[in-house]
């Protein structure tokens, strides 16, 4: 499985080109280099095999190379962090 990274995205297409799954986490704007994870979305054909996570691990490396802080909005970031505190550093 192929992540492609994006500025403010993570996702996953299949062999036809069609997105399957994603994490998006666009600028605040309210705040200068801080993004905000507000969505986490997975085709149901890849539910249950972990890719969710796999989607959150992506985004945290881009955020941090990206030398940005993010706010976990969307439920599942909310509860992959509580799950991942080795991960919380980028957390605003």
């Amino acid at each position: 499985m192929e992540f492609i990274h994006e500025a403010n995205r993570v996702h996953v297409d299949d062999e036809k080109g069609r997105m399957v799954a994603e994490v998006t986490f666009p600028n605040a704007k309210d705040e200068k280099d801080i993004v905000e994870i507000d969505r986490t979305f997975v085709d149901e054909s890849l539910r249950g095999q972990g890719v969710a996570g796999q989607l959150l691990e992506h985004a945290y490396d881009e955020i941090k190379r990206q030398g940005k802080r993010a706010r976990a909005v969307c439920p599942y970031a909310v509860r992959w962090f509580e799950q991942n505190p080795d991960k919380r550093d980028i957390l605003r």
